[in-house]
């Protein structure tokens, strides 16, 4: 008897797990499709489809571990199917990165400031950056507001001369710890 309850709770800790894994897995994928990640997290997305393979391969008995084992699968090729076609739309160049959803705090762009990048100023593209990986990561409320952006990045941009002098500077927006982050550097 406890042996079944022992092989019940690893097989729930293994399917918590992989919920999780691909809940970070799409969230990565997303980053990516923003821009704000460089590569593919394809190796990440081989090591989830083998383990889920795995789990898939065992049989089940219990119907509620059957049914939550057969949803992380469904999930998991609906994802994969959807990448797989962005991917291939990217690779044929008819994929157009969304730097930013429209919110009720942020104007439309016009359609020069949208087919031109180089009419963005840098606040505007940071801005567009943290709004994707605000969504990205999962935060619930609203995105920060364009004008909070400008004024941090000022802000940081001042401190940064105080310290180095007059050396130009970077930005770039990173996810710590599940946050949106703007950070700062020194260019070399």
């Amino acid at each position: 008897m406890t042996k079944n309850v022992d092989e019940r709770k690893a097989l729930l800790r293994t399917l918590t797990e992989l919920e999780q894994e691909l809940k970070e897995l799409q969230i990565r994928y997303e980053q990516y499709f923003a821009g704000i990640e460089k590569r593919e997290p394809y190796q990440d997305r081989e090591d989830l489809a083998r383990r889920i393979r795995v789990v898939t391969s065992r049989h089940i008995v219990q119907t509620d571990l059957r049914f939550r084992r057969q949803n992380i699968a469904t999930r998991f090729h609906s994802y994969a199917g959807s990448w797989d076609r962005i991917l291939r739309l990217m690779d044929e160049g008819k994929y157009h990165r969304q730097l930013g959803a429209k919110t009720a705090s942020s104007p439309p762009a016009t359609k020069s400031v949208a087919n031109n990048p180089a009419a963005l100023s840098e606040a505007d593209i940071l801005f567009n950056q943290l709004v994707a990986a605000h969504h990205a990561s999962g935060r619930t409320g609203p995105p920060p507001k364009r004008e909070q952006v400008a004024v941090a990045i000022e802000r940081k941009r001042s401190k940064i001369k105080e310290k180095f002098g007059e050396r130009e500077v970077e930005f770039k927006v990173v996810i710590e710890e599940g946050k949106p982050r703007i950070k700062v550097r020194p260019k070399n």
